[in-house]
């Protein structure tokens, strides 16, 4: 994910999460999981945010 700006993509995985379907809820996980590992220590606590988020949402659409 060459060129990748994670708060971009944090605020966009943010804006589709209540439309977003399990499988894109997954790759959005996913994605931001890498990223992660990568991205600076103060997005790190917004990070962590996002993914209890995406992870509520899939349990929700697989529950």
């Amino acid at each position: 994910m060459p060129g990748i700006d994670p708060y971009g993509y944090m605020r966009d995985a943010a804006g589709r999460l209540d439309r977003a379907d399990a499988t894109e809820v997954e790759r959005m996980l996913d994605d931001l999981e890498y990223l992660y590992e990568v991205m600076d220590p103060e997005l790190q606590g917004l990070a962590d945010g996002l993914m209890e988020r995406l992870r509520a949402r899939l349990s929700q659409l697989k529950g």
